[in-house]
């Protein structure tokens, strides 16, 4: 008599989902674990494809790891899969012992203020699935603003000035095509504004990028000495914490650096708060409240305002989780509800009790807790989860599959006539990339449409399927 393996399915083949995959398979145990991947675009990675900025080739390449991880042969990945549209719940509780969702953040957050929604305010997400060239967005973006304001402190906010700031021939050596070239060829950016609400000692900005932003080509950092305040809690954190301090020595360096008349200017704000985007049938304008810090970390407004001449605003105050079919969804945190990665059925996660657990159903990464730190946290996340699986198996409260075999999703796929990509497929988009890429003297261009990568995912066959092979 033989013995089904433990079958687990990851919705969401990023980071966090590949994770998951790859701590399972190392955990100690004494049966055998099937797991499969589904990722609704083409290719997997998330984020670390679809979120980091491409002259960051040094992040990317976390995904070099990840292809270690698949290229094993133990993790079966169908990609082109979107969970709600081509497979159920059901589909997959039926099918597999353990569900996992790992489908992380990827809208902008939201932002209340006067005027936020007029055209010319864009979301931080928005632009960086441009530059980075989902296949989901248009490939045109408006670049005809001359000053531009982006509003946050983090390391999106920081991307996407520097991208806006950027020369277009200075990121041509990167994995963008053409069209984002083009793009940001034809941008009439002059002056970038950075504002955060609190002050250099408060920045989220991590050192390496921003000692970055000093070695842009043709691009002036300007700071203003005003902003930079310091209480007893921004010294406080200075002392205590290693990063703030290399942080707010950058910022300070940055003061003391004349500009040199460069085409284009990174205007860096610190404790201006936004209230309004200002404008009728546009943006012409932002209007801030000078902060002061309260010695504890936070600010407090003074009543002071000032209207800036602007002419574009980019969101960049964080990510969003979105809800999915079929299962609980916290409208505040934006998250799955769960309980240290077990899924809980309540709307708010606060109230669920320990009785509201869904059995067989986990999550991890951002979709668990929030888009907070950086990629590499998402493995705590993972081992979490990960360990409460093993421990539901060992208690013996998870529901076998109806259908257990290997083979039951691939025939339920195609009984549905889903077009999914399967390891292979995506090997065969990277050649394709990597041989668009060698053309030009670069690493690799992005494919920048699902039909595109859904070809070179599918040439092979074809060619093979035409030889009679």
């Amino acid at each position: 008599m033989t013995t089904n393996p433990f079958r687990v399915a990851i919705v969401g083949a990023g980071p966090a989902g590949i994770y998951a995959a790859d701590l399972l398979t190392k955990a100690e145990r004494d049966f055998e674990v099937s797991i499969d991947l589904f990722e609704r675009l083409p290719t997997p990675f998330g984020l670390v494809r679809y979120g980091v900025a491409p002259d960051h080739p040094r992040i990317k390449g976390i995904i070099n790891a990840l292809i270690k991880v698949l290229d094993r042969g133990d993790i079966r990945l169908f990609s082109n899969v979107e969970y709600g549209v081509d497979i159920a719940l059901e589909e997959l509780t039926d099918r597999y012992d353990a569900v996992i969702f790992s489908t992380g953040c990827f809208i902008d957050a939201s932002l209340s203020l006067p005027g936020v929604d007029l055209p010319g305010s864009y979301g931080a997400a928005d632009f960086v699935n441009w530059y980075d060239s989902h296949p989901d967005v248009a490939q045109t973006w408006p670049l005809d603003a001359e000053k531009v304001a982006v509003i946050g402190n983090g390391n999106v906010a920081l991307d996407v000035a520097r991208v806006l700031a950027k020369q277009a021939d200075d990121m041509h050596s990167t994995e963008i095509p053409d069209h984002v070239y083009e793009g940001l060829k034809s941008s009439k950016v002059t002056d970038v504004h950075v504002f955060g609400r609190r002050g250099p000692a408060q920045a989220k900005f991590t050192p390496l990028e921003l000692r970055e932003l000093g070695h842009v080509k043709d691009v002036d950092i300007i700071v203003y000495p005003e902003d930079f305040e310091f209480d007893e809690g921004s010294l406080a954190a200075i002392e205590s914490n290693n990063q703030t301090k290399q942080v707010a020595k950058t910022l300070t360096d940055f003061t003391m650096r004349e500009p040199v008349g460069a085409k284009r200017r990174l205007h860096l704000h610190f404790l201006h708060s936004p209230v309004a985007v200002l404008g009728e049938d546009r943006v012409t304008g932002l209007r801030t409240e000078r902060q002061e810090l309260d010695g504890a970390g936070g600010v407090n407004g003074t009543g002071s305002f000032h209207d800036w001449e602007i002419e574009a605003v980019y969101r960049a105050v964080g990510y969003a989780g979105t809800a999915l079919p079929q299962l609980p969804f916290d409208e505040a945190k934006r998250v799955i509800p769960n309980h240290e990665g077990r899924v809980v059925d309540a709307d708010d996660q606060a109230s669920a009790a320990e009785g509201d657990v869904v059995q067989g159903v986990y999550a991890t990464g951002w979709i668990k807790r929030g888009p907070v730190g950086l990629i590499g946290h998402t493995k705590g996340d993972a081992l979490e989860t990960i360990g409460h699986i093993l421990d539901d198996r060992a208690a013996g409260v998870l529901t076998e599959p109806v259908y257990p075999d290997d083979s039951a999703i691939v025939e339920l796929l195609e009984s549905k006539g889903v077009d999914f990509v399967d390891w292979e497929g995506y090997h065969r988009v990277e050649a394709a990339e990597k041989a668009l890429g060698e053309v030009e003297g670069r690493e690799r261009v992005k494919l920048a449409t699902r039909e595109a990568m859904l070809r070179e995912a599918r040439e092979q066959v074809r060619s093979e399927s035409h030889s009679g092979t």
